[in-house]
């Protein structure tokens, strides 16, 4: 008989259940305790009138688990420092689109050789979650496979639909069965209207195709997720982060009937790709902050233990310690500057929202 299916796939390699995964790597209840709380305050600062802001910052991914953990730990000192009217919640991502081809993040090549070792990247995503948490740091990510979230989401506090998925129904239905709160970005062409609709999508129940925590494949039904709101992290036009681009996305929310939340990436199009003009990005926000602006309730902030990036692949020898392989960083001196320039901009009797 003609061969009509798989005449593309080369290997099939079977991976441990989400379930057994989770046994072999479960979270304590220390650390079940402390994300529930996480998720419970940034819900506070998205949708009430808490008085903190929300900074998402850390390496554009994870790759060298030995530098990451050096960075929590200087992050986590940071940040209960500035826990009064910040709270820093930890870039931990570990899956990255990409344009065309490149490395694909840590769960899909771990060994960074292109021996896609998924089950090995499961595992040392799980534990490197847990280590973060174990410091009292908060956990963001950004959910790329729709299969990934049921092996750690239950690790993650925070979490993001990036640019090039947010008009995918795939990721909305996902979304709506996520536990966590979720910022969906603007298109790469800029269009707030994409996300706004993601929102709203997401919001409401579903039904799609997915898999259990025994790993068959199973029918997901959903009660749709409450907890989502907009990133503004520009566009093929340029920056959204001016006062004229925040009011527009304000009206848009109105108009949807979605809390007026803003949070702002300052990477990628709103630092025009020049990682080094992030500050001056964040710096703009906080004026709009202290001028009576009240729907900016945080900012994402690209951030490694040195600056800028290198190029992958190359052999691993060569690469240099705590330098990002994808999306350039500022530096970890930059970063602690940057943190306290915010906690003193936001004084104490200042009502952020």
């Amino acid at each position: 008989m003609q061969k009509t299916s798989d005449i593309n796939v080369v290997e099939t390699r079977a991976l441990p259940s989400p379930a057994a995964l989770i046994a072999e790597l479960p979270k304590s209840e220390t650390q079940a305790e402390f994300v529930a709380q996480a998720r419970q305050d940034v819900h506070r600062i998205i949708f009430t009138n808490e008085r903190r802001f929300l900074l998402i910052v850390g390496p554009c991914s994870i790759h060298d688990l030995k530098a990451g953990r050096e960075y929590a730990r200087r992050l986590a000192a940071l940040a209960a420092e500035v826990s009064d009217r910040v709270m820093i919640v930890m870039r931990v991502y570990f899956e990255k689109p990409r344009t065309t081809v490149g490395w694909k993040g840590l769960i899909m090549d771990p060994h960074l050789d292109g021996s896609h070792d998924i089950a090995a990247g499961l595992r040392l995503a799980r534990t490197f979650l847990r280590d973060v948490l174990d410091l009292g740091l908060a956990t963001a990510t950004e959910f790329l496979d729709p299969i990934t979230p049921q092996y750690i989401a239950d690790l993650v506090c925070w979490s993001a639909i990036g640019a090039r998925t947010a008009e995918s129904q795939t990721h909305r239905q996902m979304a709506s069965g996520l536990s966590m709160p979720i910022g969906f970005k603007n298109g790469t062409d800029g269009s707030i209207q994409t996300a706004i609709n993601a929102i709203q999508a997401a919001s409401q129940p579903h039904t799609f195709l997915g898999i259990n925590l025994d790993g068959a494949a199973s029918a997901v039904v959903t009660r749709g997720n409450p907890n989502c709101h907009i990133v503004l992290r520009g566009g093929s036009a340029g920056p959204n982060y001016s006062p004229a681009h925040i009011a527009q996305a304000e009206q848009l929310l109105a108009k949807a009937r979605l809390a007026k939340a803003i949070l702002v990436d300052c990477s990628h199009d709103n630092s025009s790709k020049q990682p080094e003009r992030q500050p001056e990005v964040m710096r703009a926000l906080l004026g709009q902050i202290t001028a009576g602006n009240t729907s900016i309730m945080g900012a994402m902030v690209e951030s490694n233990l040195f600056a800028g990036n290198q190029p992958f692949p190359q052999p691993l020898s060569q690469l240099k310690y705590g330098v990002s392989i994808t999306d350039g960083c500022i530096d970890w001196p930059t970063t602690e500057a940057l943190v306290r320039e915010i906690h003193a901009a936001l004084a104490p009797q200042f009502q952020i929202r």
